[in-house]
């Protein structure tokens, strides 16, 4: 068989692999993940407004959106991020799968 046809048939492969892998990929749309990040600035911002203490990294909200919880987190990342009483409950017990983080100044640390 010729090299060209072999070099044919195995690129074929390569695309064909790719496009499935894109199409059937299950993630988060991204609209999604802009609105959830939206709506985790506008709760920040309130409770910064109401005198809200962030500095032990607390849960702002359990229920975010639909399956989205907002964490505040210290960026880089404390020993006190990782306590029971200052994660999301439905984020913990799996309720919520995803989940927007903050840092102590309202960055966005990642969302997921």
């Amino acid at each position: 068989m010729p090299k060209i046809l072999l070099f044919a048939i195995s690129l074929g492969v390569i695309i064909l692999t790719v496009t499935v892998v894109l199409v059937f990929q299950k993630s988060t749309p991204k609209s999604e993940i802009d609105t959830a990040v939206n709506q985790a600035n506008l709760l920040y911002n309130q409770r910064k407004l109401e005198g809200q203490d962030f500095s032990n990294g607390p849960c702002l909200s359990n229920a975010l959106m639909p399956g989205w919880v907002l964490d505040i987190v210290h960026n880089p990342r404390l020993s006190t991020d990782d306590l029971a009483q200052n994660q999301c409950p439905s984020f913990r017990e799996g309720s919520a799968s995803h989940f927007v983080e903050l840092d102590l100044e309202g960055n966005l640390v990642r969302a997921r």
